[in-house]
């Protein structure tokens, strides 16, 4: 089987969940090549320059696959004109909703006008989400088949297997952005009983170290879907305050696996911490929690099953 993944770039978010769906594959037999297409670094500019040039590579190219399956909207273009016998297109989180938040009202509308048409492009639709998968149906009737994002805990035991717990440290893992709430953290930096840590452009390997090293991992985001440094936390026995948001509640419960907090609320985010900070009794509780809930339900060995199945039954 040869397959085709599509993504603007193969790091963070979506892009890095495609990577390591690409590398199981290839571990597992399956013959996965990854499109490279060039887009210039520049905000609101990102994506159209992307979808330009790799729809141009996917016409020269002229190269024939079983399967093309592109991540994200943008990646969709690319998909459309590449000979393959089935197209899949995976989106994590509603993208529409995403682009409300982050874009003007114009290209809001734009997006909202065409996405239809565009996820309409794919034979099969993906996400790893039931809420997106629910969203969807309600707001466009469509049908997406959902299937859960992975980690990888061998890689994460190996590499922070001779960490020290830093006292008094809590750690902020992603983007400096509007979206992921970062400014909401900063405002109340001051008011948390602890060193606050911003890891927003370290390696992944860096980033889990530190997690590991942390007392708390805050996930203080406006608009999100299933962060993945949630999971890893969660496998790691480091205690979760989020917001209580789509995504982010679909694998946190509040005070059972982790803390939520309403959005936009910051004074209740710095209480939250505080508060979890001197019950060493919950904090325990929430992440022995988190850690079976992801043993569970959120590794390969649970989940690589399901992806194999996902494209052999495409084919048939």
């Amino acid at each position: 089987m040869k397959i085709l993944f599509i993504a603007p770039k193969y790091s963070g978010g979506i892009g890095g969940h495609a990577k390591r769906v690409a590398d199981k594959l290839q571990e597992n037999g399956f013959e996965v090549e990854l499109m490279y297409a060039p887009h210039i670094p520049i905000k609101k500019l990102k994506n159209p320059t992307f979808a330009i040039s790799s729809v141009l590579k996917a016409i020269t190219e002229r190269k024939t696959y079983d399967i093309v399956h592109a991540f994200n909207l943008p990646s969709a273009f690319a998909m459309k004109y590449t000979k393959a016998k089935k197209k899949v297109l995976s989106i994590h989180g509603v993208y529409s909703e995403q682009i409300d938040v982050l874009h003007s009202e114009t290209t809001s509308t734009k997006v909202k006008n065409n996405e239809m048409n565009i996820l309409k492009w794919a034979d099969k639709l993906l996400t790893n989400s039931k809420n997106v998968q629910q969203s969807y149906k309600k707001k466009l009737d469509l049908d997406f088949d959902y299937i859960y994002g992975p980690i990888d805990v061998e890689k994460i035991k190996k590499i922070t297997r001779n960490v020290t717990k830093n006292e008094k440290q809590v750690v902020y893992i992603g983007r400096d952005s509007y979206e992921k709430g970062t400014d909401i953290l900063k405002k109340i930096e001051n008011k948390i009983n602890a060193k606050v840590i911003y890891c927003t452009n370290l390696d992944w390997e860096s980033a889990m170290q530190i997690l590991k090293s942390s007392n708390i991992l805050i996930v203080p985001s406006r608009i999100d879907n299933i962060p993945n440094v949630i999971k890893e936390a969660f496998f790691l026995k480091i205690p979760v305050v989020a917001t209580d948001i789509k995504g982010i509640s679909e694998i946190v419960t509040n005070d059972v696996n982790g803390i939520l907090v309403p959005s936009e609320e910051p004074e209740k985010l710095a209480d939250a911490v505080n508060q979890l900070l001197d019950n060493k009794e919950k904090m325990k509780e929430i992440t022995e929690n988190g850690h079976d809930f992801i043993i569970k339900n959120m590794t390969w060995n649970i989940l690589l099953s399901k992806y194999i199945e996902f494209y052999e039954k495409l084919l048939k």
